[in-house]
């Protein structure tokens, strides 16, 4: 194995079954990712030429690469480069990129030319034709083919305006996280003054992605399972303790499949940190798209959501079995399929992690650790196939926790069989090297500020396309929604009828299609009293509640044809984000929903609890009036 650069932490060692020649190869592969965003030393400086206002191009020699923080499109005009594990060559369209200060800085790097031999004529014949393609301007196509070679790549950056991110960026609390970090440095270069003016700005190689060799080994063995399609098709499930990197894996990964297939699969089991949805949702998408940014740059509809209404399970474990299991039914096992899991590994959380690998039945487990297996017991076969769940038997073990009357008991597995076989999955074991991992303290972002800003990401969708000023939430005209059109249940808490309404005013809900009809003999609100397992279409306020014309006002960017299926709405504990209510623009006076003289003392003003209690799948209606 090729020596590694600096003092390299203890890891186990990894049993191999190839051949030293197979085994040579599959390390330098991970020698070469654990490389990734370092230049070698050697190679030229930056070059950066202002290519047109607010535009830019750069040069990257081979295995260069360019760490930075901010935003900006991408596209790449000769050569390829890789972006996150994805890579990037001439022929595709630009890619928005996003690099905030909320996560691990994004690196760009060039990779080796993988073309024929040609005249070297030729190439820069071809790499002049595609600057003038994209009106760069002369005098800097002249400066870019100064310092030109047919190994490097040449890269068009763009400033980055989306309605989505202007509307992040006019709440102040938030946008802090958004603007590229700009620091006083003393070998501040022309080239960097080129960056900034496109939005994006330099930082050290450090605060990109460490792929630490372990990851490396991991990810490559997964790309060979996934892309054998003679071996059947693989379901990945990644967990591991908070801050461990998760996400970050589950990215990169995704983002190294699609350099192959043409789409993946991805399972959100983690209701606190989703990936393409607000919070609180369980859901599968198929992702066909690199994901080049956090979640609150890419929310988007998946096939398949339900909203579990909080972003913690621990007060209801069994409806959220329920709710993962009634996504995994939707998975058709046609492309390889990723799960991402909660950092909630300790206690029942790791029981409950057990109950979902033998509802799942994962072919690989990506298990991420920092503490050389102390955080969480190794989820090898043996040891799934042996312990107890919290509502599965283990080997010859009666159940850990008695099933309630709920349909979580309804699911069976192989595993409650006491002399059933072990689990046939692959255990991958991932020690991530990245700074901080696993000090949950340290995180950059506490999550919930990530939350808001997903929120805040899927309310963008509700702003022009077109490049203007911010329309703030309360200038927009709401969809108005009869009582009796629709049905409504509080999931994490008991409110009395004749307060319902105060609940649900200035309130986010859940836009969500249950099978059966609503039917009331009244104009009243029509109140569920179980909460269903359901499909989520969407999201939306409650601008407002009108008693006179029994109606609800609801802004959301769900589309007409979508919410014409809409017939119930789920109102969980997940909250509007403050910045909205009280920064909002052209507000004179009092401002709406809020309010300074609040009386704590009052008996029930605190935070409500709701108790555990049996579930089941039927559910009725009540009729009453607010």
């Amino acid at each position: 194995m090729p020596a590694r650069r600096g003092p390299q932490p203890r890891r186990p060692r990894r049993a191999s079954t190839r051949g030293g020649r197979a085994e040579a190869a599959w390390r330098e592969f991970a020698a070469s990712f654990a490389r990734a965003g370092m230049v070698p030393p050697g190679e030229p400086g930056l070059a950066a030429v202002e290519a047109a206002e607010g535009a830019a191009v750069l040069l990257l020699a081979p295995r260069q690469a360019l760490t930075f923080t901010g935003k900006c499109r991408l596209r790449c005009l000769y050569g390829a480069v890789r972006l996150l594990g994805f890579a990037v060559a001439s022929h595709q369209p630009g890619l928005p990129v996003h690099s905030p200060a909320t996560h691990c800085a994004l690196t760009l790097q060039a990779l080796p030319a993988d073309r024929p031999p040609a005249d070297p004529r030729q190439l820069r014949a071809a790499a002049r034709a595609a600057l003038r393609a994209c009106c760069v301007r002369r005098q800097a196509r002249v400066k870019v083919m100064a310092q030109f070679s047919p190994e490097c790549a040449v890269v068009l950056l763009e400033h980055l305006d989306t309605p989505v991110t202007r509307f992040l960026l006019s709440h102040p609390p938030l946008a802090r996280f958004l603007e590229p970090q700009k620091k006083e440095d003393p070998n501040f270069t022309p080239e960097d003054a080129v960056l900034a003016s496109v939005g994006i700005v330099k930082c050290s190689p450090d605060h990109g992605l460490q792929v630490s060799e372990s990851m490396a080994l991991a990810l490559e063995e997964l790309i060979q399972a996934c892309c054998a399609e003679d071996e059947g098709v693989p379901v990945v499930l990644v967990c591991g303790p908070k801050n461990t990197g998760k996400s970050t894996f589950n990215r990169y990964l995704i983002n190294l499949l699609l350099n192959r297939l043409p789409s993946v699969e991805y399972m959100e089991c983690d209701i606190g940190q989703t990936e393409f949805t607000p919070p609180g949702c369980v859901s599968l998408s198929n992702v066909t798209e690199p994901i080049l940014g956090p979640p609150f740059t890419h929310q988007q509809m998946p096939r398949k959501m339900v909203y579990y209404g909080q972003t913690s399970c621990e007060q209801d474990t069994e409806r959220y079995l329920d709710v993962v299991k009634y996504v995994f039914s939707s998975y058709k096992k046609e492309v390889p399929l990723v799960i991402n899991t909660m950092g909630w590994v300790k206690g029942e959380g790791l029981l409950l992690l057990i109950d979902i690998i033998r509802l799942l039945s994962p072919s690989h487990i990506v298990q991420m650790d920092v503490y050389e297996w102390k955080a969480m017991a190794p989820l090898t076969p043996e040891h799934v196939h042996l312990t107890a769940g919290l509502y599965t038997k283990g080997k010859q073990q009666g159940k850990h926790k008695q099933m309630g009357v709920g349909g979580a008991e309804n699911w069976t597995s192989s595993e409650e069989e006491g002399d059933a076989s072990a689990p046939e999955y692959k255990l991958l074991y991932v020690h991530p090297e990245f700074p901080r991992a696993g000090v949950a303290g340290e995180v950059r972002v506490h999550s919930s500020i990530l939350r808001d800003m997903s929120i805040l990401g899927y309310l963008g969708q509700l702003q022009s396309p077109d490049i203007g000023a911010v329309i703030p939430l309360h200038g927009l005209v709401p969809y108005q929604v009869p009582f009796s059109a629709v049905a409504l249940r509080v999931i994490h808490t008991d409110v009395a009828p004749s307060n319902i309404m105060y609940a649900v005013n200035a309130s986010w809900v859940g836009l969500c299609r249950i099978p059966d009809e609503i039917r009331c003999q009244t104009d009243g609100p029509v109140l569920l009293t179980q909460t269903p397992v359901c499909d989520c279409l969407g999201f939306g306020i409650v601008r407002g509640v009108e008693m006179e014309k029994k109606l609800y006002h609801i802004l959301t960017p769900v589309p007409p044809e979508n919410l014409r299926l809409v017939n119930c709405l789920l109102l969980g504990n997940i909250a509007i984000p403050n910045c909205v209510l009280v920064g909002q623009q052209g507000v004179e006076g009092e401002i709406p929903y809020v309010t300074s003289d609040y009386n704590y003392s009052i008996l029930g003003s605190g935070k409500l609890k709701k108790k555990k209690q049996s579930k089941r799948r039927q559910y009725t209606f009540e009729c009453d009036y607010a």
